[in-house]
């Protein structure tokens, strides 16, 4: 046990540097708990990856909140339609089989790749003109379906708030990033009131992993603050690269 939760503890602090800066934390934590730990099943290591996930992304969060200017009413609005389809996404888990979405999450990705190497403007920040209306419906869109995704197959979830914030809300790289994590807060906590009542967390595993997490959040943040938006995007788009990889290599070769 202590060699497989050594080699888990340095991959969540790799996950927790990834997820502070730009989410996507679990394309790694995730196969490398399915790797590691292959005696158990696959609900009670995604269980088990959302206390680490929650600790580091919550530490982020607070980091980044004493440094950017978030519109906090919004993002808890945006929160509870991420809870509500997370909790969702973890019931459905056992009923859709996650493989038939991932063709299409790769091609939304290919897509989201190319379109942000080449649109040199994309996440420096433009805020978009919009009607608190507007906001509500937008945030309860992409809020309540980015949940559903990240309790039903979860990794990459982070970047996809990113891209929502950017895409559909105009924020620039570092607010996006900023405001993913409380968002990712609310999915997290939904995932782990569904695992824990059904007894699918490992918390001899969870726990420890949860400090590396905080540990390499610690990092994460440090470096998105005092680098900028320049920095994020590329992050961004290395991300997105291996995210391409990994789902790649889940549909064409596993």
């Amino acid at each position: 046990m202590f060699y497989d939760l050594l080699i888990l503890c340095v991959v969540s602090f790799a996950a927790g540097f990834i997820d502070a800066v730009v989410g996507g934390g679990g394309l790694l934590q995730t196969p490398a708990i399915l790797i590691v730990l292959p005696q158990y099943s696959v609900a009670t290591l995604f269980g088990t990856t959302k206390i680490p996930s929650l600790s580091g992304t919550a530490f982020a969060a607070w980091k980044y909140s004493q440094d950017i200017k978030l519109d906090w009413k919004f993002l808890l609005y945006v929160a509870v339609m991420a809870f509500i389809g997370a909790v969702l996404g973890a019931h459905y888990v056992t009923l859709i089989d996650g493989k038939l979405l991932k063709p299409a999450i790769l091609v939304i990705l290919i897509s989201v790749a190319l379109y942000t190497y080449f649109n040199k403007t994309f996440g420096v920040g433009t805020a978009k003109e919009m009607t608190r209306l507007q906001q509500l419906i937008t945030g309860f869109l992409f809020g309540f379906s980015i949940g559903f995704y990240d309790g039903l197959i979860g990794p990459g979830t982070g970047t996809f708030f990113i891209l929502a914030f950017i895409s559909l809300m105009g924020y620039d790289f570092l607010r996006a990033s900023a405001s993913a994590k409380l968002i990712n807060i609310a999915t997290n906590l939904a995932a782990i009131c569904y695992f824990s009542s059904t007894g699918h967390i490992l918390y001899e595993y969870a726990l420890p992993m949860a400090v590396f997490n905080v540990g390499g959040a610690f990092l994460g943040t440090k470096l998105a603050i005092l680098k900028g938006n320049k920095f994020i995007r590329v992050f961004f788009l290395m991300v997105v690269v291996f995210a391409i990889l990994r789902f790649a290599y889940d549909i064409f070769i596993k």
